[in-house]
């Protein structure tokens, strides 16, 4: 009888593909299935990693509970599994934890390959100590809503990290400085890892009028209030 696969959540680059582990490579090539978000995403990176063609399974926001049997039945087999997401680190602000959660609750083994995280990658670069910080993550879509989250925000004395997808970022700074008020301090960090990376740091409205119109990844840290 095979031995039981093993879950291994793998953390991938967010821009640069050199950023990746050594050990994140050598989990993908020996792995038998890759999850991955978007299949797209996921055969491109095994691509551009030389890594040979790999069974793989979409697990995204739509299906993951759907999913959740036939990982099992691969693990079952003694099938070794890689979860990865479009990039970063699974799981954070991704799906993944429903898988995480059958998983481990039906005795299999579930083992973190750390590596690029852009919140850590965001934190690092800030000039103050950001101990402790609330993760707010990504606010509600709707602008009534996405405004009383920063009003209940603003009442917190400690760093706000915030995310929200490439053509949000706009309105996001500009729902910040309406609720915030234009002398809230910021830094804001934008296509991390990527050839335009820029780091803005300062008062909201003097980032808001630097960005101006562009678009991309970014993390928000609100920085706390006196």
């Amino acid at each position: 009888m095979a031995s039981s696969g093993i879950l291994y959540i793998v953390a991938t680059p967010i821009g640069n593909m050199q950023d990746i582990t050594l050990r994140a490579i050598e989990v993908l090539k020996n792995a038998d299935v890759i999850l991955c978000e978007e299949r797209r995403e996921g055969t491109t990176l095994l691509k551009r990693l030389n890594i040979a063609s790999k069974e793989i399974l979409q697990v995204n926001e739509h299906n993951e509970k759907q999913m959740q049997q036939e990982v099992l039945v691969h693990l079952a087999l003694g099938k070794n599994i890689a979860m990865i997401s479009d990039c970063g680190t699974p799981v954070f602000a991704d799906p993944g934890a429903e898988i995480i959660k059958t998983v481990s609750q039906a005795g299999f083994s579930v083992v973190p390959i750390p590596g690029v995280s852009s919140l850590m990658a965001a934190l690092s670069i800030l000039d103050f100590r950001a101990e402790p910080f609330y993760f707010a993550g990504f606010l509600p879509r709707q602008d009534n809503e996405r405004l009383k989250a920063l009003l209940r925000l603003k009442q917190l004395k400690i760093a706000v990290v915030l995310m929200d997808t490439p053509y949000r970022l706009g309105r996001m700074l500009q729902d910040v400085l309406k609720t915030l008020g234009d002398k809230q301090r910021i830094t804001l960090a934008f296509n991390l890892t990527l050839p335009d990376e820029k780091i803005y740091r300062g008062e909201i409205k003097s980032v808001l009028e630097q960005v101006g119109v562009r678009k991309g990844e970014f993390i928000l840290i609100l920085h706390p209030n006196p």
